[in-house]
C-alpha cells in the first residue's frame, strides 16, 4: 500500500514536472501538442476505487490548468478520462486482472495495453479539443489537432513505457 502511494506519487510529480516545463512548449507545426502527464493516469494501479481515480484525474488535470492558464479545460478533460479509465480496462483486459497492479506492456499484452493507452488518451483530446474550440467551424483542422496531438502523445506515453519496462527488467 505504501509502495502504491510513492509510485503514483512519483509519477505524479514526474508528469506534471515534464509536461509544464517541456511539453507544453512544444506545438509541431502549431497543430501537435503532446499531454505526456496522462501517462499518470494510465499508470494507476487496477482495481483504485473509480472515485478515487476520477479524484486524481481531475487533480492532476487541474494543477495543468494552473500552470498553464487553462481555465478547467484540462481538468474537465483529466476527469472524463478518470471517469472512463476503469470501464475501459475491464472491456479490453478482462475483469479477471489482479487488484493493484499497474497497467504496462508485461501485465497486460502489448496490444491491449496500446489500445487502452490510444483509447484514453483519444477520450481525453476529444473533450479537451472540443472545450477549447467550443465550435465546430473548422472541423477538418479540429479533427487534426486531435488525431496528431494523439498520436504523438500515444507515441510518447509507449516509449515512456518502454523506458519503464527495461528499468523494470534491469532490478531482476
Amino acid at each position: 500500500m505504501i509502495n502504491t502511494i510513492i509510485r503514483s506519487t512519483v509519477y505524479f510529480v514526474v508528469c506534471v514536472l515534464l509536461q509544464v516545463l517541456i511539453f507544453n512548449n512544444i506545438h509541431f507545426f502549431r497543430i501537435a501538442t503532446p499531454f505526456v502527464f496522462l501517462y499518470f493516469i494510465v499508470k494507476l494501479p487496477v482495481g483504485m476505487s473509480k472515485s478515487l481515480v476520477i479524484f486524481l484525474s481531475f487533480l492532476i488535470g487541474l494543477v495543468i490548468d494552473i500552470f498553464s492558464n487553462t481555465p478547467g479545460m484540462q481538468a474537465a478533460a483529466c476527469t472524463v478520462a478518470g471517469l472512463a479509465r476503469n470501464p475501459l480496462i475491464a472491456f479490453l483486459a478482462g475483469k479477471d486482472l489482479p487488484e493493484g497492479v499497474f497497467p504496462s506492456f508485461k501485465t497486460f499484452t502489448y496490444g491491449v495495453y496500446f489500445r487502452y493507452v490510444s483509447s484514453l488518451v483519444l477520450i481525453h483530446h476529444v473533450v479537451l479539443f472540443f472545450i477549447e474550440s467550443m465550435t465546430l467551424f473548422d472541423p477538418l483542422f479540429l479533427l487534426m489537432r486531435m488525431g496528431a496531438s494523439a498520436g504523438l502523445t500515444v507515441l510518447l506515453i509507449l516509449i515512456a513505457e518502454t523506458f519503464n519496462l527495461e528499468l523494470q527488467k534491469s532490478e531482476e
